[in-house]
């Protein structure tokens, strides 16, 4: 498992968690004749509240969370979510997010947060608007 998915887990919920045996859903009873048939769009949207994680409001629960300024250090994220910040976590992260010349300075730290928020939009993540191009 890499620290890209090691950071959404934390954030998401783990794999684990989607791998464990799904409850039995009760078979519904038949739809009378007046009731009104569930609109493709209406299902969309269910399907879209379920599937979507608001990243923020998840990390500001975290305990910590006041102390630590995730928002714009990568390091702080990390630590709030309990995911080694060291160079070398970081180091790795970057290459995963395509920035395989790392050196771990400032600029190479905002690109990673900022690189790292968007991942977590494309997977799933409701993240603040300042972090998307």
């Amino acid at each position: 498992m890499g620290i890209f998915s090691s950071i959404k887990n934390a954030i998401f919920g783990s794999d684990e968690d989607e791998k464990a045996p799904a409850k039995p859903v009760p078979t519904p009873a038949p739809a009378s004749a007046t009731a009104p048939a569930a609109t493709p769009q209406a299902a969309a949207v269910r399907t879209s509240e379920v599937s979507t994680v608001d990243v923020e409001n998840r990390l500001d629960s975290m305990p910590g969370a006041d102390r630590l300024n995730w928002r714009t250090s990568i390091v702080d994220l990390m630590k709030l979510i309990n995911v080694d910040s060291d160079y070398e976590s970081r180091k790795a992260l970057a290459q995963e997010l395509g920035r395989p010349e790392y050196e771990g300075n400032a600029q190479d730290n905002l690109w990673l947060h900022r690189k790292t928020m968007q991942e977590l939009a494309r997977n799933g993540g409701k993240v603040p608007a300042e972090f998307l191009d």
